[in-house]
Protein backbone atom coordinates (compact mmCIF):
# COMPACT_ATOMS: atom_id res chain seq x y z
CA UNK A 1 0.00 0.00 0.00
CA UNK A 2 1.41 3.55 -0.89
CA UNK A 3 2.75 5.99 1.65
CA UNK A 4 0.23 8.29 0.69
CA UNK A 5 -3.03 6.65 1.83
CA UNK A 6 -4.08 7.22 5.42
CA UNK A 7 -3.38 4.42 8.04
CA UNK A 8 -6.51 4.41 9.28
CA UNK A 9 -10.00 4.02 7.74
CA UNK A 10 -14.04 4.15 8.65
CA UNK A 11 -17.03 3.04 7.30
CA UNK A 12 -20.33 3.98 7.80
CA UNK A 13 -22.80 1.80 6.17
CA UNK A 14 -22.98 -2.31 6.79
CA UNK A 15 -25.60 -2.68 4.56
CA UNK A 16 -24.37 -5.60 1.54
CA UNK A 17 -22.61 -3.30 -0.24
CA UNK A 18 -21.03 -1.54 2.73
CA UNK A 19 -19.75 -4.77 4.45
CA UNK A 20 -18.29 -5.86 1.16
CA UNK A 21 -16.57 -2.43 1.07
CA UNK A 22 -15.37 -2.89 4.50
CA UNK A 23 -14.35 -6.57 3.71
CA UNK A 24 -11.87 -5.35 0.81
CA UNK A 25 -10.67 -2.31 3.04
CA UNK A 26 -9.85 -4.68 6.55
CA UNK A 27 -6.32 -6.24 5.49
CA UNK A 28 -5.05 -2.66 4.01
CA UNK A 29 -6.18 -0.27 6.97
CA UNK A 30 -6.64 0.36 10.38
CA UNK A 31 -10.40 -0.38 9.67
CA UNK A 32 -13.33 0.90 12.04
CA UNK A 33 -16.56 0.52 10.94
CA UNK A 34 -20.68 1.29 12.28
CA UNK A 35 -23.73 0.98 11.55
CA UNK A 36 -26.55 2.54 13.77
CA UNK A 37 -28.82 -0.43 12.75
CA UNK A 38 -28.04 -3.69 15.37
CA UNK A 39 -29.41 -5.78 12.51
CA UNK A 40 -26.41 -4.54 10.11
CA UNK A 41 -24.02 -4.62 12.89
CA UNK A 42 -24.90 -8.35 13.65
CA UNK A 43 -24.35 -8.96 10.01
CA UNK A 44 -21.12 -7.88 9.76
CA UNK A 45 -19.54 -9.70 12.71
CA UNK A 46 -20.75 -12.74 10.89
CA UNK A 47 -18.50 -11.63 8.01
CA UNK A 48 -15.71 -11.29 10.35
CA UNK A 49 -16.18 -7.40 10.95
CA UNK A 50 -15.79 -5.88 14.28
CA UNK A 51 -18.29 -3.04 14.64
CA UNK A 52 -16.83 0.35 16.22
CA UNK A 53 -18.88 3.15 17.78
CA UNK A 54 -19.72 6.20 15.60
CA UNK A 55 -17.17 8.22 17.23
CA UNK A 56 -14.62 6.05 16.66
CA UNK A 57 -15.32 5.37 13.01
CA UNK A 58 -15.16 9.16 12.13
CA UNK A 59 -11.76 9.35 13.87
CA UNK A 60 -10.09 8.00 10.77
CA UNK A 61 -8.28 9.11 8.50
CA UNK A 62 -10.68 8.32 5.92
CA UNK A 63 -13.95 7.79 6.55
CA UNK A 64 -16.26 6.28 3.61
CA UNK A 65 -20.06 6.73 3.30
CA UNK A 66 -22.12 3.18 2.32
CA UNK A 67 -25.37 4.63 3.14
CA UNK A 68 -28.55 4.88 0.40
CA UNK A 69 -28.07 8.59 -1.73
CA UNK A 70 -30.89 9.73 -0.13
CA UNK A 71 -29.34 9.32 3.46
CA UNK A 72 -26.53 10.55 2.36
CA UNK A 73 -26.93 14.31 3.42
CA UNK A 74 -29.09 13.81 6.39
CA UNK A 75 -26.13 11.42 7.84
CA UNK A 76 -23.46 14.31 7.26
CA UNK A 77 -25.04 16.54 8.37
CA UNK A 78 -25.61 14.92 11.41
CA UNK A 79 -22.16 14.02 11.57
CA UNK A 80 -20.39 17.64 11.40
CA UNK A 81 -21.15 18.38 15.05
CA UNK A 82 -19.31 15.41 16.08
CA UNK A 83 -16.45 16.10 13.17
CA UNK A 84 -15.99 19.57 14.68
CA UNK A 85 -15.44 18.32 18.08
CA UNK A 86 -12.94 15.45 16.65
CA UNK A 87 -10.91 18.31 14.92
CA UNK A 88 -7.97 17.70 12.63
CA UNK A 89 -8.96 17.21 8.88
CA UNK A 90 -9.62 13.65 6.96
CA UNK A 91 -10.68 12.51 3.69
CA UNK A 92 -14.57 12.01 3.45
CA UNK A 93 -15.31 9.40 0.50
CA UNK A 94 -18.80 8.19 -0.87
CA UNK A 95 -19.75 5.46 -2.85
CA UNK A 96 -22.81 6.52 -4.38
CA UNK A 97 -24.35 5.44 -7.49
CA UNK A 98 -24.91 9.16 -8.73
CA UNK A 99 -22.04 11.82 -8.47
CA UNK A 100 -23.23 15.03 -8.76
CA UNK A 101 -25.73 14.77 -6.09
CA UNK A 102 -22.55 14.04 -3.09
CA UNK A 103 -20.44 16.52 -4.81
CA UNK A 104 -23.22 19.16 -4.30
CA UNK A 105 -23.56 17.57 -0.77
CA UNK A 106 -19.76 18.14 -0.08
CA UNK A 107 -19.77 21.65 -1.33
CA UNK A 108 -22.45 22.52 1.07
CA UNK A 109 -21.23 20.79 3.81
CA UNK A 110 -17.10 19.82 3.75
CA UNK A 111 -15.56 21.60 6.02
CA UNK A 112 -12.72 23.62 4.53
CA UNK A 113 -9.95 21.89 5.82
CA UNK A 114 -11.63 18.21 4.55
CA UNK A 115 -10.63 16.66 1.59
CA UNK A 116 -13.18 14.96 -0.40
CA UNK A 117 -13.42 12.00 -3.16
CA UNK A 118 -16.31 10.86 -5.41
CA UNK A 119 -16.15 7.11 -6.25
CA UNK A 120 -18.87 5.29 -7.59
CA UNK A 121 -18.04 1.15 -7.61
CA UNK A 122 -19.53 -0.32 -10.36
CA UNK A 123 -20.33 -3.75 -8.78
CA UNK A 124 -21.96 -5.11 -5.42
CA UNK A 125 -21.99 -8.13 -3.63
CA UNK A 126 -23.96 -10.56 -6.45
CA UNK A 127 -21.34 -9.35 -9.02
CA UNK A 128 -18.78 -9.81 -7.19
CA UNK A 129 -19.89 -13.35 -6.06
CA UNK A 130 -20.46 -14.42 -9.36
CA UNK A 131 -17.43 -13.13 -10.64
CA UNK A 132 -14.89 -11.82 -8.22
CA UNK A 133 -13.50 -8.33 -7.45
CA UNK A 134 -10.66 -8.22 -10.40
CA UNK A 135 -11.85 -6.53 -13.84
CA UNK A 136 -14.59 -4.97 -11.40
CA UNK A 137 -15.08 -0.93 -12.56
CA UNK A 138 -14.71 1.75 -10.36
CA UNK A 139 -15.44 5.35 -11.56
CA UNK A 140 -12.94 8.31 -9.88
CA UNK A 141 -14.07 12.28 -9.65
CA UNK A 142 -10.60 13.36 -7.93
CA UNK A 143 -13.34 16.34 -6.61
CA UNK A 144 -11.07 18.29 -3.68
CA UNK A 145 -7.70 15.70 -3.24
CA UNK A 146 -4.51 16.80 -4.93
CA UNK A 147 -3.06 14.72 -7.38
CA UNK A 148 -0.50 13.06 -5.35
CA UNK A 149 -3.70 12.14 -3.13
CA UNK A 150 -5.54 10.83 -5.92
CA UNK A 151 -3.13 8.92 -7.98
CA UNK A 152 -2.40 6.78 -4.16
CA UNK A 153 -6.08 5.55 -4.39
CA UNK A 154 -5.95 4.87 -8.18
CA UNK A 155 -3.17 2.97 -7.78
CA UNK A 156 -4.76 1.47 -4.47
CA UNK A 157 -8.10 0.55 -6.04
CA UNK A 158 -5.79 -1.17 -9.01
CA UNK A 159 -4.10 -3.07 -6.33
CA UNK A 160 -7.29 -4.94 -5.49
CA UNK A 161 -7.89 -5.59 -9.41
CA UNK A 162 -10.19 -3.10 -10.11
CA UNK A 163 -10.43 -1.16 -13.25
CA UNK A 164 -10.35 2.77 -12.18
CA UNK A 165 -12.35 5.27 -14.76
CA UNK A 166 -11.34 8.90 -13.73
CA UNK A 167 -14.91 11.12 -14.95
CA UNK A 168 -15.90 14.31 -13.80
CA UNK A 169 -19.36 13.67 -11.79
CA UNK A 170 -21.15 15.72 -14.38
CA UNK A 171 -20.39 12.90 -17.58
CA UNK A 172 -20.81 10.20 -14.97
CA UNK A 173 -24.37 10.91 -14.19
CA UNK A 174 -25.15 11.85 -18.15
CA UNK A 175 -23.57 8.37 -19.31
CA UNK A 176 -24.91 6.42 -15.72
CA UNK A 177 -28.38 8.04 -16.66
CA UNK A 178 -27.73 5.89 -20.41
CA UNK A 179 -26.72 2.80 -18.92
CA UNK A 180 -27.13 1.79 -15.01
CA UNK A 181 -30.20 3.84 -15.08
CA UNK A 182 -31.91 2.52 -18.09
CA UNK A 183 -30.83 -1.48 -16.72
CA UNK A 184 -32.68 -0.67 -13.39
CA UNK A 185 -35.78 0.63 -15.04
CA UNK A 186 -36.30 -2.06 -17.68
CA UNK A 187 -35.30 -4.35 -14.66
CA UNK A 188 -37.84 -3.17 -12.32
CA UNK A 189 -40.45 -2.90 -15.26
CA UNK A 190 -40.35 -6.27 -16.30
CA UNK A 191 -40.51 -7.44 -12.19
CA UNK A 192 -44.05 -5.10 -12.23
CA UNK A 193 -44.84 -6.99 -15.78
CA UNK A 194 -44.36 -10.33 -14.25
CA UNK A 195 -41.37 -11.18 -16.20
CA UNK A 196 -41.39 -15.52 -15.61
CA UNK A 197 -38.93 -17.67 -16.89
CA UNK A 198 -40.58 -20.89 -19.66
CA UNK A 199 -39.15 -23.77 -20.98
CA UNK A 200 -38.52 -21.90 -24.26
CA UNK A 201 -36.62 -19.12 -23.28
CA UNK A 202 -33.86 -18.01 -25.23
CA UNK A 203 -30.62 -16.97 -24.43
CA UNK A 204 -31.52 -13.04 -25.11
CA UNK A 205 -34.35 -13.65 -22.63
CA UNK A 206 -32.60 -15.81 -19.86
CA UNK A 207 -30.38 -12.60 -20.28
CA UNK A 208 -33.26 -10.64 -19.67
CA UNK A 209 -33.83 -12.64 -16.59
CA UNK A 210 -30.43 -11.98 -15.31
CA UNK A 211 -30.99 -8.41 -15.52
CA UNK A 212 -34.44 -8.08 -13.52
CA UNK A 213 -33.56 -10.63 -10.59
CA UNK A 214 -30.05 -8.74 -10.24
CA UNK A 215 -31.76 -5.36 -9.97
CA UNK A 216 -34.57 -6.56 -7.81
CA UNK A 217 -31.88 -8.22 -5.56
CA UNK A 218 -31.55 -4.20 -4.55
CA UNK A 219 -33.46 -2.26 -2.42
CA UNK A 220 -36.57 -0.29 -3.52
CA UNK A 221 -35.35 2.57 -2.30
CA UNK A 222 -31.98 2.26 -4.15
CA UNK A 223 -34.01 2.23 -7.10
CA UNK A 224 -35.83 5.45 -6.39
CA UNK A 225 -33.08 7.14 -5.27
CA UNK A 226 -30.98 6.24 -8.60
CA UNK A 227 -33.86 7.60 -10.97
CA UNK A 228 -34.75 10.62 -8.73
CA UNK A 229 -30.90 11.77 -7.62
CA UNK A 230 -29.11 11.53 -10.99
CA UNK A 231 -30.21 14.98 -13.03
CA UNK A 232 -30.27 12.66 -16.24
CA UNK A 233 -32.62 10.11 -15.41
CA UNK A 234 -35.54 11.70 -15.98
CA UNK A 235 -34.57 12.82 -19.55
CA UNK A 236 -33.72 9.18 -20.05
CA UNK A 237 -37.75 7.64 -18.92
CA UNK A 238 -39.26 10.13 -20.99
CA UNK A 239 -37.69 8.94 -23.97
CA UNK A 240 -37.84 5.53 -23.05
CA UNK A 241 -41.75 5.89 -22.26
CA UNK A 242 -42.23 7.39 -25.48
CA UNK A 243 -39.96 4.71 -27.73
CA UNK A 244 -42.33 2.20 -26.03
CA UNK A 245 -45.44 4.50 -27.59
CA UNK A 246 -43.53 4.59 -30.78
CA UNK A 247 -42.98 0.86 -31.35
CA UNK A 248 -46.59 -0.41 -29.90
CA UNK A 249 -48.51 2.74 -32.58
CA UNK A 250 -45.91 1.18 -35.34
CA UNK A 251 -47.59 -2.31 -34.40
CA UNK A 252 -51.21 -1.49 -35.00
CA UNK A 253 -52.49 0.05 -38.63
CA UNK A 254 -53.97 3.16 -38.85
CA UNK A 255 -57.54 0.87 -40.10
CA UNK A 256 -58.43 -2.28 -39.05
CA UNK A 257 -59.85 -3.62 -42.01
CA UNK A 258 -59.11 -1.35 -45.85
CA UNK A 259 -62.87 -1.91 -46.84
CA UNK A 260 -64.38 0.43 -44.58
CA UNK A 261 -63.95 2.59 -41.47
CA UNK A 262 -64.77 1.30 -38.19
CA UNK A 263 -65.97 3.65 -35.58
CA UNK A 264 -66.23 2.88 -31.58
CA UNK A 265 -68.77 5.37 -30.66
CA UNK A 266 -70.05 6.55 -26.61
CA UNK A 267 -73.07 5.73 -27.14
CA UNK A 268 -75.72 3.41 -28.96
CA UNK A 269 -77.95 2.26 -31.01
CA UNK A 270 -79.78 6.02 -32.02
CA UNK A 271 -77.93 7.83 -29.73
CA UNK A 272 -76.65 11.78 -30.50
CA UNK A 273 -73.25 9.82 -30.78
CA UNK A 274 -74.71 7.80 -33.80
CA UNK A 275 -75.91 11.18 -35.11
CA UNK A 276 -72.75 13.16 -35.06
CA UNK A 277 -70.97 9.83 -36.69
CA UNK A 278 -72.96 9.72 -39.78
CA UNK A 279 -73.10 13.31 -39.56
CA UNK A 280 -68.67 13.29 -40.16
CA UNK A 281 -69.20 10.69 -42.78
CA UNK A 282 -71.60 12.35 -44.69
CA UNK A 283 -68.49 14.32 -45.95
CA UNK A 284 -67.60 11.17 -47.29
CA UNK A 285 -70.51 9.02 -48.61
CA UNK A 286 -68.43 6.93 -50.78
CA UNK A 287 -66.51 5.31 -47.63
CA UNK A 288 -68.03 2.17 -46.25
CA UNK A 289 -68.37 2.53 -42.09
CA UNK A 290 -69.10 0.29 -39.50
CA UNK A 291 -70.50 1.61 -36.20
CA UNK A 292 -69.40 0.18 -32.45
CA UNK A 293 -71.87 0.48 -30.05
CA UNK A 294 -69.53 0.99 -26.73
CA UNK A 295 -71.70 3.39 -24.62
CA UNK A 296 -68.65 4.92 -22.61
CA UNK A 297 -65.42 6.97 -23.96
CA UNK A 298 -63.78 4.92 -21.25
CA UNK A 299 -64.41 1.58 -23.94
CA UNK A 300 -63.97 3.73 -26.65
CA UNK A 301 -60.55 5.53 -26.41
CA UNK A 302 -59.57 1.48 -24.95
CA UNK A 303 -60.76 -0.22 -27.86
CA UNK A 304 -58.81 2.54 -29.80
CA UNK A 305 -55.56 1.52 -28.03
CA UNK A 306 -55.59 -1.68 -28.54
CA UNK A 307 -56.53 -2.18 -32.31
CA UNK A 308 -59.82 -2.92 -32.09
CA UNK A 309 -61.48 -0.21 -33.79
CA UNK A 310 -60.26 2.90 -36.37
CA UNK A 311 -61.44 5.80 -35.07
CA UNK A 312 -63.32 6.84 -32.07
CA UNK A 313 -66.49 9.16 -31.37
CA UNK A 314 -67.24 10.72 -28.13
CA UNK A 315 -68.95 14.26 -26.84
CA UNK A 316 -66.35 16.46 -24.89
CA UNK A 317 -68.53 19.54 -24.58
CA UNK A 318 -72.28 20.89 -24.51
CA UNK A 319 -73.02 24.60 -24.64
CA UNK A 320 -75.89 24.25 -21.59
CA UNK A 321 -73.78 21.50 -19.49
CA UNK A 322 -70.23 22.08 -20.11
CA UNK A 323 -67.77 19.36 -20.31
CA UNK A 324 -68.26 15.92 -20.41
CA UNK A 325 -66.64 14.51 -17.14
CA UNK A 326 -66.99 11.49 -18.02
CA UNK A 327 -64.42 11.84 -21.03
CA UNK A 328 -62.45 14.32 -19.32
CA UNK A 329 -61.40 11.47 -17.16
CA UNK A 330 -60.76 8.53 -19.72
CA UNK A 331 -58.90 11.21 -22.30
CA UNK A 332 -56.42 11.44 -19.21
CA UNK A 333 -56.11 7.54 -19.41
CA UNK A 334 -54.99 6.84 -22.98
CA UNK A 335 -53.04 8.47 -25.88
CA UNK A 336 -54.75 9.13 -29.07
CA UNK A 337 -54.64 11.88 -31.91
CA UNK A 338 -57.78 14.37 -32.41
CA UNK A 339 -58.64 14.87 -36.08
CA UNK A 340 -61.14 17.00 -35.73
CA UNK A 341 -63.86 18.76 -32.97
CA UNK A 342 -67.37 19.21 -34.21
CA UNK A 343 -70.11 19.98 -32.99
CA UNK A 344 -74.65 18.93 -33.86
CA UNK A 345 -77.85 20.33 -32.47
CA UNK A 346 -79.04 18.07 -29.59
CA UNK A 347 -82.61 17.78 -28.66
CA UNK A 348 -83.93 15.94 -25.90
CA UNK A 349 -87.58 13.81 -26.09
CA UNK A 350 -88.52 12.31 -22.75
CA UNK A 351 -89.79 8.73 -23.30
CA UNK A 352 -90.78 5.91 -21.44
CA UNK A 353 -91.68 2.23 -22.51
CA UNK A 354 -94.35 1.48 -24.65
CA UNK A 355 -96.55 0.02 -22.14
CA UNK A 356 -96.13 1.97 -18.92
CA UNK A 357 -98.24 4.06 -16.97
CA UNK A 358 -96.77 7.47 -16.72
CA UNK A 359 -98.17 8.12 -13.78
CA UNK A 360 -96.52 5.29 -12.33
CA UNK A 361 -92.93 6.51 -13.49
CA UNK A 362 -90.81 8.11 -10.51
CA UNK A 363 -87.63 8.21 -12.73
CA UNK A 364 -85.47 9.74 -15.11
CA UNK A 365 -82.59 7.70 -15.90
CA UNK A 366 -80.12 9.07 -18.31
CA UNK A 367 -76.57 10.48 -19.01
CA UNK A 368 -75.43 12.98 -16.47
CA UNK A 369 -74.69 15.88 -19.35
CA UNK A 370 -78.07 15.42 -20.67
CA UNK A 371 -79.86 16.19 -16.85
CA UNK A 372 -77.93 18.91 -17.11
CA UNK A 373 -78.51 19.83 -20.59
CA UNK A 374 -82.21 19.75 -18.87
CA UNK A 375 -82.32 20.62 -15.65
CA UNK A 376 -85.10 23.62 -15.82
CA UNK A 377 -87.73 22.03 -17.95
CA UNK A 378 -87.32 18.74 -15.63
CA UNK A 379 -87.40 20.45 -12.48
CA UNK A 380 -90.23 22.99 -13.86
CA UNK A 381 -92.57 20.33 -15.75
CA UNK A 382 -91.20 17.00 -14.22
CA UNK A 383 -90.47 17.50 -10.47
CA UNK A 384 -91.85 14.35 -9.25
CA UNK A 385 -89.41 12.70 -11.31
CA UNK A 386 -86.17 11.68 -9.34
CA UNK A 387 -82.85 12.23 -11.48
CA UNK A 388 -80.18 9.49 -12.05
CA UNK A 389 -77.16 8.05 -14.16
CA UNK A 390 -76.68 4.60 -14.15
CA UNK A 391 -73.54 2.41 -13.87
CA UNK A 392 -71.00 1.29 -16.25
CA UNK A 393 -72.93 0.96 -20.29
CA UNK A 394 -76.14 2.20 -18.42
CA UNK A 395 -74.69 5.77 -17.95
CA UNK A 396 -75.73 6.04 -21.91
CA UNK A 397 -79.50 6.78 -22.19
CA UNK A 398 -79.71 4.74 -25.02
CA UNK A 399 -78.69 1.90 -23.25
CA UNK A 400 -81.31 2.67 -20.77
CA UNK A 401 -83.36 3.13 -23.99
CA UNK A 402 -82.59 -0.12 -24.72
CA UNK A 403 -83.41 -2.34 -21.75
CA UNK A 404 -86.53 -0.37 -21.58
CA UNK A 405 -87.72 -1.46 -24.75
CA UNK A 406 -86.85 -5.19 -23.74
CA UNK A 407 -88.27 -5.17 -20.65
CA UNK A 408 -85.14 -5.30 -18.61
CA UNK A 409 -85.24 -2.65 -16.67
CA UNK A 410 -88.87 -1.27 -14.79
CA UNK A 411 -91.24 0.91 -16.43
CA UNK A 412 -91.66 3.20 -13.91
CA UNK A 413 -87.98 4.51 -15.56
CA UNK A 414 -88.03 6.88 -17.81
CA UNK A 415 -84.76 8.25 -20.02
CA UNK A 416 -84.25 11.06 -22.69
CA UNK A 417 -82.82 10.98 -26.15
CA UNK A 418 -84.18 11.60 -29.70
CA UNK A 419 -87.03 10.49 -31.17
CA UNK A 420 -85.38 8.30 -33.16
CA UNK A 421 -83.95 6.71 -30.07
CA UNK A 422 -87.81 5.51 -28.95
CA UNK A 423 -88.94 4.84 -32.87
CA UNK A 424 -85.93 2.30 -32.67
CA UNK A 425 -86.66 0.52 -28.83
CA UNK A 426 -90.53 0.91 -29.23
CA UNK A 427 -90.55 3.55 -26.42
CA UNK A 428 -93.40 6.33 -26.45
CA UNK A 429 -92.52 9.93 -26.10
CA UNK A 430 -94.38 11.93 -23.40
CA UNK A 431 -92.73 15.27 -24.34
CA UNK A 432 -90.14 16.45 -26.65
CA UNK A 433 -87.62 19.94 -26.98
CA UNK A 434 -87.23 19.48 -23.07
CA UNK A 435 -83.54 20.79 -23.86
CA UNK A 436 -83.18 24.25 -21.70
CA UNK A 437 -81.70 26.26 -24.74
CA UNK A 438 -83.56 25.91 -28.16
CA UNK A 439 -79.60 26.53 -29.85
CA UNK A 440 -78.28 23.16 -27.67
CA UNK A 441 -74.49 22.65 -29.22
CA UNK A 442 -72.40 19.51 -28.32
CA UNK A 443 -69.46 19.36 -29.28
CA UNK A 444 -67.67 15.63 -30.15
CA UNK A 445 -64.15 14.93 -30.75
CA UNK A 446 -63.35 11.91 -34.11
CA UNK A 447 -60.11 10.89 -32.98
CA UNK A 448 -57.93 7.88 -34.38
CA UNK A 449 -54.83 6.42 -32.95
CA UNK A 450 -51.21 8.62 -33.47
CA UNK A 451 -49.79 8.10 -36.46
CA UNK A 452 -45.90 7.18 -36.75
CA UNK A 453 -43.72 8.07 -38.93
Amino acid sequence: MTSALPATAGVVGLGRFGRLWASMLQGDFTLSVYDPDPGQRAAAERQGLTPASLRETLASDAVFYCVPISAFEPTLKEHLPLFEELGGTRTLIDVLSVKVHPREVFDRHLPATYQGLLTHPLFGPDSVAASGLEGQTIVVDGFRLPPAALDAWNVYFTSKGLVVVQMPADEHDRLAAESQGVTHFVGRTLERFGFAQTGIDTLGTKRLHDVTSQVSNDTWQLFVDLQTFNPHTKGMRLRMSEAQDSVFDLLLPNRVVADRVVVGIQGGRGSFNEDATRYYMSRTPEVPVEIVYLHTTERVLRALHEGEIDRGVFAIHNSVGGMVGESVAAMARYRFAIVEEFAIKISHALMIAGSADFSRVDTVMAHPQVLRQCRTNLEKKYANLRQTSGAGDLIDQAKVAELLGTGELPDSIATMGSKILAELNGLRVVEDNLQDLDENFTSFLWVERPRQS
